[in-house]
């Protein structure tokens, strides 16, 4: 710390403790004495009404710039660790799913059901190691991204209509986590009662649809989720918008956001409504091998343990992760897939029964990222077979008089149609 701040930190914290007050300077200013006292090298006027610092800046850039990656290590380092993706045993068609919406953001989330215990939202959560960066507005509370207008919230636009430059930093996709029990307030924004109060203006205070703006929203336990709150995920999934009316005040802004849910089916079903929004749907079993479940045990002991350690053995194996999402996100569109496939992918959806399009165009989506994962150009009909019981399974009308499992169902009528 006292290497990147220089020579002169440790005069600036004694100051900062003295005088709650003052201001705290970034290391790029020098600070020079024109009072009567002076510590740690240091001076400030003691008179009242006469300003205490004359202020040199230099060489901004530089330091400010060692600085931030300074913050951006230290908090990551202060964060709860994560137990990492690389590190989780089987539940493949979970962490495929996952991977898929990360480098296709509009297949529309990913639904992950199945029984308690077994990982689901380790898994989510360890995600976000992996979660590429992206350029937003530096300052935006909404994430906006400075080359799409249909991303961006309503002040940005209209500093880049009148053609004002707007800065742009390079930032980690959100991972936004959403209570069971938080309020409407809180989910969609509300007045800012501090400015009221204090300014006398009616301000708007964004809430967490602003926040996962560009990013990933994640409901645990979904299936237990308010209606009010279901209501208010249904018309911001389907609009990419969120609209407040609160105290005369009308506000809009951007809130397009990756959805992931997950739940136990024993604790209640979902809303059909809400289970369309997303895009494919995860099921997760209990592991029946022996082996299997003594090696999740272990690297769990492992981690709990020691959680640096555990997490630095898998850094290897994270990056080569990382740098494959990375590959797969730049190459998204260049990946072709065949008419013929598509007209099949479409039969399969049409013999099905299953309602709209949404079952067509998300099968056709993540197909295509699955052939840009494996580093190809052209879909086969092997990343079919992969992808379209997870885009279709909970998009079929359920008969009570049905034994057979809906993805059985899916593949049977696959190999029927591309047979």
């Amino acid at each position: 710390m006292a290497s990147l701040l220089g020579t002169s930190s440790t005069a600036i914290l004694a100051c900062r403790r003295l005088s709650s007050s003052s201001p705290i300077f970034p290391p790029s200013i020098s600070v020079q004495n024109h009072g009567k006292k002076c510590y740690g090298g240091i001076g400030f006027q003691t008179k009242r009404g006469r300003s205490p610092w004359h202020l040199a800046v230099t060489n901004v850039a530089t330091d400010v710039n060692s600085v931030e990656q300074a913050q951006k290590l230290a908090s990551k380092e202060s964060q709860r660790p994560v137990y990492p993706f690389a590190a989780i045993v089987g539940q493949d068609e979970m962490k495929l799913c996952l991977l898929l919406n990360v480098i296709d953001p509009k297949i529309g989330g990913v639904m992950i059901m199945g029984d308690r215990g077994t990982g689901k939202s380790t898994t989510v959560r360890s995600l976000v190691d992996l979660l590429p960066e992206i350029e937003v507005v530096a300052g935006d509370p909404y994430n906006s991204d400075p080359k799409d207008p249909e991303s961006m919230g309503v002040e940005v636009r209209e500093r880049v209509i009148k053609g004002e430059q707007v800065p742009v930093v390079s930032t980690k996709i959100n991972m936004v986590d959403l209570p069971l029990g938080a309020t409407e307030d809180r989910v969609c924004g509300t007045i800012d009662i501090e400015k009221a109060l204090t300014e006398g203006v009616k301000a708007f205070e964004p809430g967490l649809l602003a926040k996962a703006n560009r990013g990933i929203l994640y409901v645990d336990e979904v299936n237990l989720l308010d209606d009010h709150l279901v209501d208010v995920l249904l018309d911001s999934a389907a609009s990419g918008w969120n609209t407040v009316e609160r105290e005369g005040i009308s506000i809009s802004h951007p809130a397009r956001f990756i959805l992931i849910g997950s739940g136990n089916p024993e604790e209640g079903e979902l809303r059909p409504q809400l289970l369309d929004r997303f895009g494919m749907h995860a099921q997760v079993g209990t592991v029946r091998d022996a082996e299997l479940r003594v090696k999740i045990v272990e690297e769990r002991s492992r981690f709990d343990k020691n959680p640096k350690e555990f997490r630095d053995s898998y850094i290897a194996e994270q990056e080569k992760l990382q740098k494959q999402i990375s590959s797969a996100r730049s190459n998204l569109f260049s990946v072709q897939i065949e008419r013929d496939l598509k007209l099949k992918i479409s039969k399969v959806c049409a013999e099905l029964n299953v309602d709209g399009l949404r079952g067509d165009i998300v099968s056709n989506r993540a197909a295509k990222a699955l052939a840009a994962l494996k580093g190809r150009d052209n879909v086969t009909a092997e990343d079919i077979a992969t992808v379209i019981p997870n885009c279709l399974r909970h998009r079929l009308r359920k008969d009570p008089l049905e034994s057979i499992d809906s993805g059985l169902l899916i593949i049977e009528k696959f190999y029927e149609v591309f047979s």
